[in-house]
């Protein structure tokens, strides 16, 4: 659940990030699970569920770090934080998430996927699909 004021909007990162809504100092929690507040689902969801809770799960969930064979899906705009390899946040506390640095009212949060996800893989983009496969298709009404 995040711990401070936050907003989402278009990221160059990948399609939505979140975006601090205020200043937040270096050391500052910004994010702590909150078992009451975010969903814990199966992990065999991941391969039972339909075609598109699938690619929701693949996309925002991970791991509960304290539930064996659960994910966590946030229900705040925590799950719309985009992956760094240089972030300003710092999640090395698995349940908890600092500011790495001063952050600036406006400015990205961005953490490293890794820090509390061990076998993240950074899935294609999905805007780069979508804008590959529009540029396509108005080419091919282009040609005609």
């Amino acid at each position: 659940m995040m711990l401070v004021r936050t907003f989402a909007a278009p990221s160059v990162v990948e399609g939505v990030g979140v975006f601090a809504a205020e200043r937040i100092k270096k050391g500052t929690l910004i994010w702590q699970y909150q078992p009451t507040f975010d969903r814990l689902v199966p992990e065999e969801w991941l391969s039972t569920g339909s075609p598109v809770i699938q690619e929701f799960l693949k996309k925002y969930a991970y791991p509960a770090h304290d539930e064996p064979g659960m994910l966590v899906i946030e229900i705040d705009n925590g799950r719309l934080m985009n992956h760094s390899e240089e972030p300003n946040t710092d999640f090395t506390r698995i349940s908890e998430g600092y500011a790495r640095r001063d952050i600036e009212e406006g400015e990205e949060l961005l953490c490293d996927y890794r820090e509390f996800d061990p076998e993240f893989e950074l899935l294609p983009s999905l805007v780069a699909e979508f804008a590959t496969r529009r540029s396509s298709e108005e080419a091919g009404i282009a040609a005609q």
